[in-house]
């Protein structure tokens, strides 16, 4: 007989353990399986650990630089096994976290590989074994998403690493390479390079950071060579040629074919989502380029069956699985809730600078056929982060010039990933540029800087 549930999670991120503790807040009994860690990806091998490894590395850089500050220290050292190890013991924490949190919620878990088997049904197995039958109405499948690989540039965890071995090195490398500058590339870069490695970033876009904003990726690119990295864009990786302890990255650019030494290699080229071994065949559950296709409210093609978070496809990120959870939980309910809009998701990366976005950039509000309004604000005017010594970065708002809308916001700087929810929340509200220029913000605070823009757009810039 199999276990009855009004509700089976098929994976335990983000997305997974945030739907069931929804489920069980409104009642359902729910069963969560999951075949590795509770957490996901995100809290053991991403979001988590790598702020935690970020947060050493500004530290490292803090420490050399204390002259700004009035301060002097001699032989500044750190030791990186037990960086590494601070890092895991985060993700170990929060990982303990989540498992009393599905406990207090009375969601059962099961450990092991699920997979469907059948209208309402699901078959758990843990090394080939069978663990158990499952059966409910509604199954929600969050199952995440892997890193890409490219033919010829396989992570060997020796050589060339994925997110997981760059997490968890044994030593500093002196040269490393890294190809890809979205979020996870630009972060590891900024890590290797604030603890000491001698970094060089490959991108086949004519920038990094491609997606956010033309303006925003320039200054990061900037701040990345100022502080001794080497940035290749437009650029096609050939190839690499491994040889006893290091590895030659074949690089193709405009200028013609040269070939990088270096001592390890994270390849940082995008993610695929976890679609297979879990039955989707024979359902009508639609999968695109490794995808499975959902509308608003998460549902698949296959009635009783949703999907939500990374391996519904991008933005690959953790709010937006979490978020889509609790959408998919309340509809099962009949709660209505509100279909997720994918502009009003913000995007975070915490390289050095920061850099925040939500909404639409200047180029795509354009080509969108919108006249827009365009503020900018330099956090050089901004008196907090001058004190605080981090006078770099800016602040960019996009509106529409005959509505007042505000289609976008991008912030480069100090702390801006904890301040772009300030322009997250007034887009939820469909706030316009008045009630953002009669709102108060305290001074002083980096948050001013978010206000000056607002004027800048409008011609009412104070401080600048």
């Amino acid at each position: 007989m199999a276990d009855s549930f009004d509700l089976i999670v098929v994976g335990g991120g983000p997305g997974g353990y945030v739907a069931a503790i929804r489920a069980s807040q409104l009642g359902m009994k729910t069963a969560l399986v999951e075949r590795a860690e509770l957490g996901g990806i995100c809290l053991n091998w991403g979001c988590i650990p790598t702020k935690a490894l970020l947060r050493a590395s500004e530290i490292n850089h803090m420490l050399h630089t204390l002259d700004a500050y009035g301060f002097a220290a001699d032989n500044i050292r750190f030791d990186f096994a037990k960086v590494v190890k601070r890092s895991r013991a985060v993700a170990g924490q929060l990982s303990g976290g989540v498992k009393h949190l599905l406990k207090k919620n009375k969601v059962t878990v099961f450990d092991g590989q699920a997979k469907l088997a059948g209208p309402g049904k699901v078959a758990v197995a843990k090394d080939g074994k069978p663990v158990a039958e499952l059966a409910a109405k509604h199954i929600i499948l969050a199952t995440g998403s892997r890193a890409r690989v490219i033919p010829g540039i396989e992570p060997d965890g020796k050589l060339i690493w994925s997110y997981r071995e760059a997490m968890v090195p044994t030593a500093l490398p002196k040269r490393l390479v890294v190809i890809g500058s979205g979020a996870i590339g630009s972060e590891f870069a900024s890590f290797y390079r604030n603890m000491g490695s001698e970094v060089t970033l490959i991108e086949v876009m004519d920038r990094i950071l491609p997606v956010e904003d033309a303006e925003v990726s320039t200054f990061v690119q900037k701040a990345f060579v100022k502080q001794g990295m080497t940035v290749i864009t437009n650029a096609k990786v050939q190839g690499v040629r491994k040889e006893g302890d290091s590895v030659t990255v074949i690089v193709e650019t405009a200028k013609g074919v040269t070939e990088i030494k270096a001592d390890r290699v994270i390849s940082a080229v995008g993610i695929v989502g976890n679609v297979e071994d879990i039955g989707l065949e024979g359902t009508k559950v639609e999968v695109e380029r490794s995808h499975v296709k959902i509308d608003g409210f998460c549902r698949t093609g296959e009635p009783g069956i949703y999907a939500i978070g990374d391996v519904t496809g991008a933005p690959w990120l953790a709010h937006k699985a979490s978020h889509e959870g609790v959408i998919a939980v309340e509809a099962i309910a009949g709660l209505h809730p509100h279909a997720i809009d994918i502009l009003n998701i913000p995007g975070c990366t915490y390289c050095r600078p920061q850099v925040a976005s939500v909404g639409l950039t200047e180029a795509a509000a354009k080509a969108a056929g919108r006249e827009v309004r365009v503020g900018r604000f330099p956090f050089i005017g901004n008196g907090k982060a001058i004190a605080m010594g981090e006078p770099e970065g800016f602040v960019k708002t996009v509106f529409d010039a005959k509505t007042g809308e505000l289609l976008g916001a991008h912030m480069v700087g100090p702390e801006v990933t904890e301040l772009i929810q300030g322009y997250v929340i007034a887009r939820t509200l469909e706030s316009t540029e008045a009630e953002l220029m009669n709102t108060i913000f305290p001074h002083p605070t980096v948050s001013e800087a978010m206000h000056e823009s607002v004027l800048d757009a409008y011609g009412r810039v104070i401080h600048i």
